[in-house]
Formats: C-alpha cells, sequence, structure tokens
C-alpha cells in the first residue's frame, strides 16, 4: 500500500493532475541519472530528470506476494547521458533502478512507485529496450558456493588473492587485424608463454571499443605471430592499431593453480570428488570393478 502525503493525495483528489513518471538509475560504478516523460526537467530528491530522452514505459504490473513484477522500459541513445559504449560496457547491467510519480508542478510532491534492478536490455541500432525488476527476482537467485571439481573463485577476487595487475599477469598489445572478427593478431606480447592469456580478459584501451572488456577464448602463436580469439565478436569494428590490455587466463583447474600462479593454498575447487564414472561401477570376480559404461575406465 502507498502512503501518500496529504498534499499530493489532495492533488490527486481533485480531478485534474500535473503528474509525470521520473526514472532514476544508479548503475554499479556509482553513477547516477534521471530521466522523465515529461517535456522539461524535473528535480526530484536533488536529482534532476531529463526530459525529451525518448522513454516510454508498459504498463506497470505490481501484485502481493513474492511474484516478480515486472516493467518495461523503452527508449532511444537520445540522451548524452547515455551512450552505446556503456550500454555495451553493461555498465547498466543489474543497475538500481527507482520509478517514481512527481507532480512536475510542485516536485515536492511525490511518491514511490517501483523499485528494482534492470533485468534484461535489449538493443536494436540505436533503440533499447530494458525490464526492470522488483526486488523480489533475488528470492529466485542461488546463494552460496557450488561444490565442483574446478576452482570456483574468480581470478583476481578476493578469494582467490591473485594481484593480476602486476606485469606477470597483464601485459599491453596493439591490434593488427581490423573489421567485426572474433580473432585477431596482436604484438606487443612476445614476453608471455604462448596460451597465457587463455581464458582471460582484453580491455581495450583505444579505438572504438575503448572501455569495453571481453573474454578470451585462445591465445595461440604461429611463426611469432600472437593470435587472440574472442568468444563474441565485438559489436563496433576492430582497427589496426587499437590498443588493449590484456589479463591473464586461468583454466580453474588445480594443476593451472599449481603451475601458473602458485596459489594451491587458495583453490576453491573439489578435484578429488568422484565423477560420474563412481555412478557406473559395478563390482566383478576379481574385485578390481568395472566401469558401466565404455566412456568411463574408473575413477582417477
Amino acid at each position: 500500500m502507498k502512503i501518500l502525503s496529504p498534499p499530493l493525495a489532495a492533488h490527486l483528489a481533485s480531478g485534474v493532475t500535473t503528474m509525470a513518471y521520473c526514472w532514476q538509475v544508479t548503475r554499479g560504478d556509482g553513477v547516477v541519472l534521471g530521466f522523465t516523460e515529461h517535456d522539461q526537467d524535473i528535480v526530484y530528491n536533488g536529482v534532476t530528470f531529463e526530459a525529451a530522452t525518448g522513454f516510454t514505459s508498459s504498463r506497470i504490473q505490481q501484485s502481493l506476494g513474492l511474484a516478480v513484477d515486472n516493467l518495461e522500459a523503452q527508449g532511444a541513445l537520445s540522451s548524452l547521458s547515455i551512450t552505446e559504449t556503456d550500454l555495451l560496457a553493461g555498465r547498466y547491467d543489474d543497475a538500481v533502478i527507482e520509478l517514481f510519480w512527481v507532480n512536475w508542478a510542485d516536485p515536492s510532491m511525490g511518491v514511490t512507485i517501483a523499485k528494482g534492478n534492470l533485468g534484461e536490455v535489449k538493443r536494436q541500432g540505436l533503440a533499447f529496450t530494458a525490464e526492470l525488476r522488483s526486488l523480489s527476482h533475488r528470492m529466485n537467485q542461488k546463494i552460496g558456493y557450488t561444490f565442483q571439481r574446478t576452482c570456483s573463485a574468480k581470478l583476481g577476487d578476493a578469494r582467490c588473492t591473485i594481484n593480476v595487475a602486476t606485469g606477470t599477469f597483464q601485459g599491453a598489445g596493439t591490434v593488427q587485424t581490423a573489421g567485426l572478427v572474433r580473432m585477431f593478431n596482436v604484438s606487443g606480447l612476445s614476453g608471455f608463454a604462448a596460451d597465457w592469456f587463455t581464458a582471460g580478459l582484453v580491455a581495450f584501451t583505444g579505438g572504438v571499443n575503448k572501455g569495453l572488456t571481453f573474454e578470451i577464448k585462445t591465445h595461440a602463436r604461429t611463426a611469432g605471430v600472437d593470435s587472440i580469439e574472442l568468444w563474441t565478436a565485438p559489436e563496433l569494428p576492430l582497427a589496426i592499431g587499437d590498443t588493449a590490455t590484456f589479463t591473464a587466463g586461468c583454466k580453474k583447474d588445480i594443476d593451472t593453480c599449481f603451475s601458473k600462479f602458485n596459489n594451491v593454498v587458495n583453490f576453491r575447487g573439489f578435484n578429488l570428488i568422484p565423477g560420474i564414472d563412481a555412478v557406473t561401477r559395478y563390482p566383478t570376480a576379481d574385485g578390481s570393478g568395472q566401469s558401466g559404461g565404455s566412456l568411463y575406465n574408473g575413477i582417477t
């Protein structure tokens, strides 16, 4: 139940209202942005909500209980505050969204309609659609860690403890291949072993992809030339001379943790967990046990 201030309640009861929707977006990096469907900027709670940003919203669906409420906001990149690079970089992923209903003639009157996080963001050209999920969607997320053979830590995080921002695990390179490509040649990585950046990250520091980070699928070296293959091609074309920072990758197994990072003490996997081969084993006359499937040869 929404609790309205007496002045706002009186305004709504008057039959003629001057109300407008305002969206406040708080990104993960702390940047706060405001947008409104009104034709003039509105200042509410110390935040300026930009007008004429091309925002429209769908019908708001709210319900009692733990069902996830949804609202879609559609818009275009008509605000200088919203850039295609920020969208591609994921700076709006899971951003906190607050929807207000504000009296544009007297911005001291307003009420919070909904609060949640950005869900799926779809892009098509310069237009986008963003889904607002209510706070109850957090109840559907798994909390805790999974018992698995591979390490569950992220390379460089507090559970891993490895400092990846060193010359040992991070290097600067220059793109030598142009176009919308998933695989490109790069110079400047000759000081690292081949395969060093497989499963790592590349963060572009120059060119149209500046500020964007991509996951590396493979790092190979042929005849002294380093080639990088990404899991997904950049949506903006690479150009010869684009600069980037490459961060080493971890294959999440205990052998890599020992030989590459000397960090077995912080290995967050359970490499001795029996695999599916333990389920398919059956007893034999000599007591050795055999695998029930041709793909497995016993526990290793």
